[in-house]
């Protein structure tokens, strides 16, 4: 990818940019883009992004399809009470690739255009990211680059910061590491333990990630090296 990219605008202007080579034209002219939900637990964070979607906070936005590497996720059962497509594709015993071919080929029967991580526990191949080039997005529940990986909040509270927050990022092949969109912080208060602090922070992650999938789906920023630039 180029150091310096535009991404598409919110008029649906025909803009290519680099960093959108696959069906560039197709994302480009939708008027109500589908968004892909991957989780592997309870999805409170895909819950907020419905939420967000039926009150307009992420306008003219749909979920075509909520898919989870286990069967028995919470999360599933969540979607289909909202009478939302929900797919459980098992990873157990299956190579990644393979596996992830098959997310893939799900994710683009139902024309998905920007996928979205919600606390889906696994890593994606390289070929998964290559299949939606700065069309993926996830949520970390620390203020990265600090503290990536997992119990992050714990390793934050361990640590003995006095800022801890969440973090949204673009996701590329590394760990944690994709372009910035946008970052929440709250202080670390001295009556928290890892587990208060831990649901404060969620309670920051259902705020942040509609807001950084409305920014993204509006268009109006450039990623230039690893910086989001929204657009004055």
């Amino acid at each position: 990818m180029n150091n310096r990219s535009q991404s598409p605008a919110s008029s649906r202007q025909l803009l290519i940019a680099n960093c959108w080579p696959l069906a560039a034209d197709s994302w480009l002219l939708t008027t109500m883009p589908n968004l892909g939900i991957l989780l592997s637990g309870r999805g409170s964070n895909f819950l907020a992004i419905a939420d967000a979607i039926a009150s307009g906070e992420i306008p003219n936005a749909r979920i075509a399809v909520v898919i989870s590497n286990l069967a028995d996720a919470p999360g599933l059962e969540a979607a289909r009470n909202r009478g939302l497509n929900a797919i459980a594709i098992e990873a157990k015993g299956r190579k990644r690739a393979e596996h992830d071919q098959e997310i893939i080929a799900t994710l683009q029967a139902h024309q998905v255009e920007l996928v979205c991580l919600a606390g889906y526990m696994r890593l994606l191949s390289s070929g998964f990211i290559q299949a939606f080039p700065q069309r993926i997005l996830n949520i970390h529940p620390s203020l990265l680059p600090a503290f990536p990986g997992l119990d992050a909040q714990t390793q934050a509270f361990e640590y003995g910061v006095q800022i801890a927050g969440c973090t949204v990022h673009f996701v590329d092949e590394q760990l944690d590491h994709g372009a910035i969109i946008l970052q929440r912080a709250i202080p670390v208060l001295p009556t928290d333990d890892a587990p208060t602090l831990a649901a404060r922070i969620l309670e920051q992650e259902h705020l942040a990630y509609s807001e950084a999938i409305a920014r993204v789906l509006s268009g109006e920023y450039q990623i230039i090296g690893r910086r989001y630039v929204q657009k004055s």
